[in-house]
């Protein structure tokens, strides 16, 4: 059995969940639905650096990510977001994720860096964009004979 063949969904359902879990989390600090920002129920105060910033960048890169659409882009700025994160607000309080509380940074950033080295995988926007793009590529390529 070929099992080369399902690599490309593998990485649109990684793609896709992971792209959910940001685009919640970003909805929790942005609108305070779920829980809120941190737990508190309450969204994170419009323009407050670095909290909103960092929350809209999960909300807009979540959705993008989670689509497939702009993925490269939208999961490298979102990698280093979370990288941004790991290193001011828990890196200082200690060297290891398991003791500062930062795995969950940690993980975010590694698995937008793999999305954005990797691709959105077989199911995304960008594929039938680039899909579309070709057909109509090859539309005004072929000579079109004209009947007399």
């Amino acid at each position: 059995m070929r099992t080369d063949r399902f690599g490309g969904p593998a990485l649109s359902l990684f793609r896709i969940v992971i792209g959910l879990l940001f685009l919640i989390h970003g909805m929790s600090s942005v609108f305070g639905v779920f829980g809120g920002n941190r737990g508190t129920g309450e969204a994170v105060p419009l323009g407050q650096w670095p909290g909103w910033y960092a929350a809209m960048i999960q909300l807009v890169c979540g959705a993008l990510v989670l689509l497939g659409l702009f993925t490269r882009p939208a999961a490298l700025l979102a990698s280093g977001s979370m990288a941004y994160a790991y290193f001011v607000v828990h890196q200082p309080d200690a060297l290891l994720p398991l003791r500062n509380n930062g795995e969950l940074s940690v993980l975010f950033c590694w698995s937008f860096f793999l999305v954005a080295v990797l691709g959105p995988g077989t199911w995304a926007v960008d594929n039938l964009w680039r899909r579309g793009a070709a057909t109509v590529a090859l539309d005004q390529a072929e000579p079109r004979s004209v009947p007399v």
